[in-house]
């Protein structure tokens, strides 16, 4: 019995063994297991993570967005208000300084000329309402009365001369001129000045104040044989100015008032 005792231990000793193994292999099945559980688990922690910080970057720049709304239409508020002003700095020439030369005249005694615009207006007659220019030979064309003479004239010597044209065609006809723009009241600068060209005529315009519009001299001027060219009786007169001497106080009856058409030489 001994001997058989001894026999069979070994194959117990083998069953333990072997279910030894079975154990083993699934305590390290279940291990495996565990561990695939711990890394999807770890997958889907992740997962949640990354989905918690993009909500977040999203509602931060919602708000965001929102704190800067009122900002933003503020801006737009007042670079609209800008806006209109510095197109209105704009207006005039291309270079945003308003170029004087179409004034409109105010005064009574203005003598109408060549490249002035007037605008010719007929109570309760429309057609006979229009926006005439000045003819160079200073005439204008008006419905009905065909060529008109309008140079030489003031506008309301003008508007009497159409009243009385008018009455053939109407019994009472009311009819006001205005001069919108203008065009030949001009003089003219040439020579050793800093802007030569043609200026318009202000009232009372004197040839000193022609020469500061002019933007003074240059350093070739010769200021004490500057001459006025003015057109009298159908000549041309030549008549000596000394800048010198008028800016000191003497021969000031050289500072002329100037005319419509007069040039001035600064050799």
């Amino acid at each position: 019995m001994s001997h058989e005792g001894n026999v069979l231990e070994p194959d117990r000793t083998v069953r333990e063994k072997k279910e030894d193994l079975i154990h083993g292999d699934v305590s390290f099945g279940q291990t495996r297991l565990t561990a695939g559980k711990f890394h999807s688990t770890s997958k889907v922690l992740a997962s949640a993570n990354r989905q918690t910080g993009t909500r977040k970057l999203t509602h931060f720049s919602l708000a965001l967005v929102f704190f800067m709304l009122p900002s933003l239409a503020f801006t737009q508020q007042t670079s609209s208000k800008t806006q209109p002003s510095d197109k209105a700095s704009l207006v005039g020439n291309g270079n945003g300084s308003k170029e004087p030369d179409s004034p409109v005249s105010s005064d009574p005694n203005y003598v109408i000329g060549p490249q002035d615009t007037l605008d010719i207006s007929v109570w309760k007659e429309p057609d006979l309402t229009r926006t005439v220019p000045v003819r160079p030979d200073g005439k204008i064309s008006l419905p009905l009365l065909d060529d008109v003479q309008a140079g030489g004239l003031t506008p309301a010597q003008l508007r009497a001369d159409i009243t009385q044209r008018l009455k053939k065609y109407f019994t009472d006809p009311r009819v006001t001129v205005i001069v919108t723009t203008i065009g030949s009241q001009r003089i003219y600068l040439m020579g050793e000045v800093t802007r030569a060209g043609a200026y318009p005529l202000l009232p009372g315009m004197t040839l000193l104040q022609a020469l500061s519009s002019a933007g003074g001299f240059t350093q070739f001027a010769n200021t004490k044989n500057i001459y006025l060219l003015r057109v009298e009786n159908g000549k041309q007169v030549k008549h000596p100015f000394n800048y010198k001497d008028v800016v000191n106080g003497k021969n000031t009856a050289q500072n002329t008032v100037l005319k419509a058409g007069d040039t001035i030489v600064v050799p």
